[in-house]
């Protein structure tokens, strides 16, 4: 058994791009084998900054192809076809035959057995695997034509302690790579992946990125325990720089302590984000003046650690002088300024938003019993901070910056929340805001934009969402379900409408409402699959969608969807189906429609009074509850009508040869489906017998 290795060495590949490289890299090259029936005992693929490697062990050194019949050309082709098949598998004409299969005639010829060597398939296609993989964004450097990711300066590429001999563009295959991407004068032979890797482990590299990963977390822990602290759970962080070093070195910074004065998201941006650090935390989440920085270089003069905290002074510094300026202007005053920042092509500027926000908010105040004067002010300074200095140096705390600002300035802690949670939820597993005047603000704010984009037809096609509509359109349904809010949607976009053309705004889309009736539904829909909810049982939640009752509609659904199952639901199902299916087979042997009027005065037993009277009395269940209503009491109480409906169907002849009376029975089985279908559209739901 073999080892094959591969090492790409280049310049410093960006973290967003290795982890992607090296999962596309040993695809390829595992799907090459594979295609022969080569098989390894290990494989995997390992990166560094400069570094990009590849490992196959125990791997077969040569298989025996069997040999195959090959399709060529149909005979009835043109003679040049067949001269060209013969051409690209060196044939003579004597090694060819003629076969029929079920398309007609064709040619054929049965290859030979041989066998295939590892190294010449890696010779021949590893050329095709490198050129070809997919960066994106990749370059081309001095005069040579190869694009690739960054610079690459060399191939080291062995099979079995043996060169696996190729060329790709300027660069030729060998056994030798870089030591130090600083000094390229120093190279070393390797003839394995085993003395590769002692031998770098050695001068301070280790290639392997989870190892990397593990001493990270191994040193940090050993400083939190020391200190009694703690850090942020932050993978990608984690991720960014493993993949930022070629070994880890732990340096504990700190920075002035009247920095914490300032807001803390600030002072987290600027360490994880724009510097990479990990800062450090109190076992009470209160934020403290010490950082870890992870070095790429042993700091025995203490310099680097120098560095990074002036770094980090130089920032803070300018951010505290922002946030000073900036809490002191009056965010009431501020409000003006919003007319020079446009808001959308088409749709005016923040100013004309904010107004508009301010109107649908005193629409919702109503209906949910809450201050309209708090919603009003809360939705007329919401966009305040996004002409503020601070929100300019950091664009990523737009809406969190307007919440310290408006704490700062004494406003209600109410308006103050909602200010700070107005873009939540900003993803499918971001929380949502619950507190009612912060999901009223983020509700409004997501209405008018939809309202607008979609009035200038500026709607997501099935590939693109340039503008994460289809975000906004979930947030929205997000917002209703989990505050359990029964909220008249329809009207607030009817009433955003309007609100936009009140300012003068022309708006392309006639069909504006329809539209975005269709793709709440269908954002429904998407979020109903990712409750794992039924797919039949999504139907019937949304076959006639009333936007008004989507937190009702979301509950019906999940409470079928957790009995459907059981006896109840099964109960439930099955009385439903056996009604409407007599139903949909008869009626249309009767001389007229059905007027959903029963008649109890012509009723010949007691089974279909029976029936007519526990029909009724779910009628009645029905007008009673209140949209708190307990849903899986209301499928136990469906399931007990089971025994009027099997009685009726064993006992009665629905086919009576009085047209009077078959009629009649098939109204009382019309009554009975349609007093079902309060709860869902049962005919979409699928039975145990479907």
């Amino acid at each position: 058994m073999s080892e094959f290795f591969l090492e790409l060495f280049s310049e410093e590949i960006p973290v967003s791009l290795q982890t992607n490289l090296r999962k596309e890299l040993l695809k390829e090259i595992n799907r090459i084998f594979y295609d022969k029936s080569i098989k390894s005992k290990k494989n995997f693929s390992l990166s560094t900054p400069n570094r990009l490697v590849v490992v196959f062990q125990g791997l077969d050194r040569e298989v025996e192809l069997k040999s195959e019949e090959i399709k060529g050309p149909s005979t009835s082709s043109e003679p040049q076809a067949l001269e060209g098949f013969l051409k690209s598998k060196n044939l003579n004409k004597d090694k060819i035959y003629k076969k029929r299969n079920d398309k007609g005639e064709f040619y054929y010829f049965k290859s030979k057995k041989k066998k295939l060597k590892t190294l010449d398939l890696l010779s021949e296609n590893l050329p095709k695997i490198i050129s070809s993989l997919k960066w994106k964004k990749s370059m081309k450097w001095g005069n040579f034509d190869l694009n690739w990711g960054r610079p690459l300066k060399s191939i080291l590429c062995v099979f079995d302690k043996k060169v696996v001999n190729f060329k790709l563009n300027h660069l030729k295959s060998s056994n030798v790579t870089y030591l130090d991407k600083d000094f390229e004068e120093k190279k070393k032979t390797f003839n394995d992946y085993d003395s590769y890797k002692k031998y770098l482990n050695k001068i301070g590299i280790i290639v392997d990125q989870e190892k990397r990963k593990d001493l990270i977390k191994k040193n940090i822990e050993k400083i939190l325990i020391q200190k009694n602290l703690k850090t942020q759970d932050n993978e990608k962080l984690l991720e960014e720089v493993t993949n930022l070093i070629d070994y880890p070195y732990i340096l504990e910074c700190s920075f002035d302590k009247r920095f914490l004065s300032i807001p803390k998201e600030i002072l987290i941006l600027t360490m994880q984000s724009h510097q990479k650090y990990f800062p450090l935390f109190t076992n009470k989440d209160e934020i403290t003046n010490e950082f870890i920085v992870i070095a790429n270089k042993k700091d025995d003069k203490g310099l680097i650690k120098l560095g990074n905290e002036r770094v980090v002074e130089a920032r803070l510094n300018d951010a505290q002088f922002f946030w000073n300026k900036d809490k002191s202007k009056n965010l009431v005053k501020k409000v003006s300024e919003l007319k020079s920042m446009n808001f959308f092509n088409g749709l005016g500027t923040y100013f004309d938003k904010v107004q508009r926000m301010r109107k649908l908010g005193a629409s919702v105040s109503d209906e949910l019993l809450i201050s309209k004067e708090k919603v009003e002010l809360s939705a007329t300074i919401c966009k305040t901070d996004l002409i503020s200095e601070i929100v300019g140096e950091f664009p990523e705390l737009q809406g969190i910056m307007g919440g310290h600002l408006s704490h700062a300035q004494g406003f209600d802690k109410e308006i103050v929340d909602a200010i700070k949670e107005q873009y939540l939820p900003i993803g499918p597993e971001s929380i949502v805001p619950k507190k009612p005047f912060s999901f009223t603000l983020s509700l409004i704010d997501k209405i008018d934009t939809l309202t607008g984009f979609y009035g200038i037809n500026e709607k997501p096609s099935s590939s693109k969402d340039p503008y994460a509509l289809r975000r906004v359109g979930l947030g929205i349904i997000r917002i209703i379900i989990e505050n359990k809010k029964n909220i008249k949607v329809q009207d607030l976009f009817s009433y955003s409408q309007n609100f936009y053309l009140e300012q003068g705004f022309k708006f392309s889309n006639s069909s504006l409402i329809k539209d975005i009736q269709i793709f709440l539904k269908d954002r429904f829909k998407y979020y109903l699959k990712e409750k794992n909810i039924r797919y039949d049982i999504i139907e019937a939640a949304t076959k006639s969608l009333d936007l008004n009752k989507i937190s009702i509609t979301y509950e019906k659904a999940k409470s079928l969807n957790k009995n459907i199952n059981k006896s109840i639901g099964i109960d439930v199902v099955s009385s439903y189906k056996r009604a409407f299916n007599i139903l949909n087979s008869e009626k249309k042997n009767i001389n007229e429609s059905l007027s959903n009027a029963t008649d109890p005065g012509i009723f010949k037993n007691d089974f279909e009074k029976a029936l007519y009277k526990k029909t009724n009395q779910i009628k009645q269940f029905f007008l009673e509850i209140s949209n708190k209503q307990n849903f899986d009491e209301t499928l136990v109480y469906l399931a007990t009508a089971k025994k009027e409906i099997s009685d009726f169907f064993d006992n009665v002849k629905v086919n009576d040869e009085s047209e009077i009376i078959k009629k009649n029975r098939l109204e009382l089985l019309n009554f009975f489906c349609k007093t079902f279908e309060n709860f869902i559209d049962f005919q979409q739901i699928k039975d145990t017998n479907e």
